[in-house]
């Protein structure tokens, strides 16, 4: 067997499960022990195939509508959070409801909430369509939450009063991308309240710090995550913003491109919020197969955060 070429692998760190997702997957499978097979849950519990497929496995149902689940059957609401109007349906229909939205989206419905009973309008920085935008620009009547993507939609924004309004942006943004547009908001809008504390979450933060710190060491970035999970595209922008020149998305160690890594003598690893260790590993492995990999910890923060379950969860069965 021919030798393998040398490789080095810089492993980000933090990568990986967060705490919001860490307790979302733990709240469908403790309504799973505690109500039995099948629980609903609106949307997927979190942006990734691997974890939606082992929890369908074990009897979660996923959908999209409230008025897909069954009114006898448990129901829970995704980590992304969802508009006030859904859970309001449910109690109307007598369901049991479960709230897995991440506790740090909900500080942003709750600061967004307060803003308004204020008399302020809003402004929501985020990406058009994502579950947490839905959700989120649902916390309050239409008209009250205006969005924009880019410091262009700024210049076009059309507010109801310049003097009062307030902004509010989605938890897994690029930080670079959004403080561009804050600064934007804010250099138009003087009068603008802003966050009392940073809206983008520290597990977002986190990861796009050890990517920065990664990128200028390696010739490509592998980040593993969903195509449809916001935050882990952003760790890809933000690897090719930092000054690696290739970054590609994966969902599995399937998905390589092996082509785009030949004569790769440095490589990052990371992933995003949303995707288990267990498919860290399988990538390694697969790098194994094809390089004499050397791995290098490039660990930026040490996160011990942990968010409770719901009350409901908690209490004995029966």
């Amino acid at each position: 067997m021919p030798d393998l070429p040398p490789l080095t692998l810089y492993l980000a760190a933090p990568r990986g499960f967060c705490a919001g997702v860490d307790r979302a997957i733990k709240i469908v499978e403790m309504a799973l022990d505690k109500w039995g097979a099948p629980v609903y849950v609106r949307h997927e519990i979190v942006h990734n195939k691997f974890v939606v497929d082992a929890l369908r496995e074990k009897g979660a149902v996923f959908v999209e509508e409230l008025d897909d689940c069954p009114p006898d059957r448990p129901v829970i609401f995704s980590a992304h959070g969802v508009p006030r109007s859904v859970p309001a349906e449910a109690t109307r229909r007598q369901m049991i409801a479960v709230d897995a939205t991440c506790p740090l989206v909900t500080k942003v419905h709750n600061e967004a909430a307060r803003y308004s009973e204020n008399g302020l309008q809003m402004i929501y920085i985020g990406h058009d369509g994502h579950p947490e935008t839905i959700g989120t620009m649902g916390q309050l009547p239409e008209g009250e939450v205006l969005l924009v993507e880019t410091v262009a939609d700024v210049a076009r924004l059309s507010v109801r009063d310049p003097a009062k309004l307030a902004f509010i942006t989605q938890t897994t943004l690029s930080v670079d991308d959004t403080a561009d547009i804050a600064a934007a908001l804010q250099a138009r809008f003087p009068a603008i309240h802003a966050p009392a504390h940073e809206d983008i979450c520290y597990a977002t933060t986190n990861r796009q710090a050890a990517v920065k710190a990664v990128a200028p060491r390696i010739d490509a970035l592998l980040v593993i995550g969903a195509p449809n999970s916001s935050n882990s595209k952003r760790l890809v922008e933000v690897g090719r913003t930092a000054g690696c020149a290739y970054a590609q998305l994966i969902q599995r160690a399937a998905d390589i491109d092996w082509r785009a890594l030949a004569g790769a003598k440095a490589i990052g690893l990371t992933a995003g919020a949303s995707a288990p260790e267990v498919l860290v590993t399988e990538v390694i492995d697969a790098l194994r197969t094809r390089f004499a990999v050397t791995i290098e910890l490039v660990e930026t923060a040490v996160e011990n955060i942990e968010f409770k379950v719901p009350r409901i969860l908690r209490q004995e069965v029966g």
